[in-house]
């Protein structure tokens, strides 16, 4: 994957952390403090006071208030006389998402500011930026500390792009060498992180949000937005989009203008923060401004940014099946809702997808795994797949009867593995296929035999996790009808 993947970036009113990227595309040291000019070392009072006035949360997902790690921090160093250490977390793990990616590739040092304020204000032992081997940014910002001097020794350190390396416990524990999945149990990095020290763990853009209310300062940073939840966000606008997007808005914009901007044909439902996210309705999509609270208004999350409309022409119900096919492989494997659960899981809405009159197993396995994980993965698999159920009513009910929706799965939510050269599809020889029905029996979670007794199964990738139970039925089929291909790379 290259930087040249990097969605385009826009911004609606004036930009801030996007500013300086039309005139210069990337900003090196130089051209950064041109745009954004200097700014002032806080004290690390000063630094929760601003993080206090501005309402600052993290933009990685959780949304937590960033003055409160930063108090965690501070405390955590007094009781146990040790230094901290600041981790930047750019790895930005889920597929959909490219808003880090966009600041990493263009406005590095924005993201390299945030942190040396930080840890100036801490007087911190270490500087870490977490990146994913995907190789979109690493160069970016590996230039952007060859051209200045950071207040402490900075490193980068690289991750598996996964969609768990990201989690805060997962990325502490690689940087630490140990395995880049969550801990299993709650560990405050606040208390016990990178080196057994201190830790303030926060996500690119929340840094980078940091930087330009340090520039600003607290009035004239919370005179765009709305006064509850004042500032700009960063959105990665994908799906059906013709005009896919990172846009910079400014909280209290209405979700329309920024899916409209983008050319997005909505369709039935819009995802909103991911796949540990939320569908919401058309309808739902029309009434949304740009916050927090106004996505929760629909029960939905801000997350990390992410807005994903499906569209018209698109099996919703066989999209969605394949992100929860994904989900599935994506567990650490470390506990039994995981380990068993999310498999289960991905098996039923599978068969919803291939007609199979499966919603209730959806639920039941989306209720055994909800609220029991040793992570937040096993609710966010279970939330992404129930949510659908409901916005995709129409069409889940066209698969049950046997009919269909009619419509192709598209890959408009985009999954890392059906752009890798290993990533396979079944097919089948209907001139030898006898309907024997042994495939189905060694590969159920893939297989189903439709009303005459042949087989069905999705025409799509196989996750990495589906691969070996695809072999098996390959290989005990008699008539040899089913083989394994190679599909044609996404570009």
């Amino acid at each position: 994957m290259s930087t040249a993947q990097v969605p385009p970036v826009t911004a609606i009113g004036t930009p801030r952390i996007t500013a300086g990227f039309d005139e210069y595309g990337r900003l090196d040291l130089l051209a950064h403090q041109e745009v954004h000019g200097g700014f002032a070392a806080l004290s690390s009072g000063e630094l929760i006071g601003l993080a206090d006035r501005i309402e600052l949360r993290g933009r990685g997902g959780a949304g937590f208030p960033f003055a409160r790690k930063v108090r965690a921090v501070v405390d955590s160093c007094r009781r146990q006389d040790l230094p901290p250490v600041i981790v930047v977390n750019a790895t930005e793990g889920e597929p959909p998402s490219w808003k880090d990616k966009a600041v990493l590739t263009r406005g590095p040092h924005l993201i390299l500011d945030g942190a040396a304020l930080a840890a100036a204000a801490l007087d911190a032992e270490e500087i870490v930026i977490g990146v994913a081997d995907d190789g979109v940014g690493q160069n970016s910002l590996a230039a952007a500390l060859a051209e200045r001097k950071m207040p402490c020794p900075t490193r980068i350190v690289v991750v598996p792009h996964r969609f768990i390396s990201g989690e805060g416990g997962a990325l502490v524990r690689g940087i630490n060498g140990e395995a880049h999945i969550p801990p299993g149990r709650k560990v405050r990095s606040s208390d016990n992180g990178v080196m057994g020290l201190p830790t303030l763990l926060s996500n690119a853009e929340t840094y980078s949000q940091l930087a330009i209310a340090a520039r600003l300062g607290p009035w004239e940073y919370n005179s765009v937005g709305i006064p509850e939840e004042p500032g700009t966000v960063m959105l990665t606008v994908g799906g059906s989009a013709t005009a896919p997007a990172v846009v910079e808005a400014p909280t209290g914009t209405p979700l329309m203008e920024v899916l409209e901007m983008c050319g997005a044909d909505l369709g039935p439902g819009l995802l909103v923060g991911g796949y540990h996210g939320k569908w919401v309705t058309a309808e739902q999509a029309k009434t949304i401004n740009i916050s927090r609270k106004g996505f929760a208004k629909v029960g939905g999350t801000l997350g990390a940014g992410m807005l994903i409309p499906i569209g018209s022409k698109t099996c919703p119900v066989g999209e969605v099946a394949q992100v929860v096919q994904y989900l599935a492989g994506e567990s650490a494997g470390q506990c039994g809702p995981c380990r068993i659960g999310l498999p289960d899981l991905a098996r039923a809405v599978t068969l919803v997808s291939l007609g199979g009159n499966a919603v209730e197993q959806v639920r039941q396995a989306a209720g055994m795994v909800k609220g029991r994980g040793a992570c937040s993965h096993p609710d966010g698999s279970s939330r992404f797949a129930l949510s659908a159920l409901e916005v995709f009513q129409d069409d889940v009910r066209a698969h049950a009867n046997g009919e269909g929706c009619g419509k192709q799965v598209r890959g408009i939510l985009p999954l890392p593995y059906t752009a890798e050269k290993g990533a396979r599809k079944l097919a089948l020889d209907w001139s030898r296929c006898d309907g024997h029905g042994l495939c189905s029996a060694v590969a159920p979670e893939i297989i189903r035999l439709d009303h005459n007794g042949f087989p069905a199964f999705p025409q799509t990738p196989l996750p990495p996790w589906l691969e070996d139970g695809a072999r098996k039925a390959v290989n005990v089929c008699p008539a040899l009808a089913l083989r394994l291909t190679e599909p044609t790379p996404s570009t």
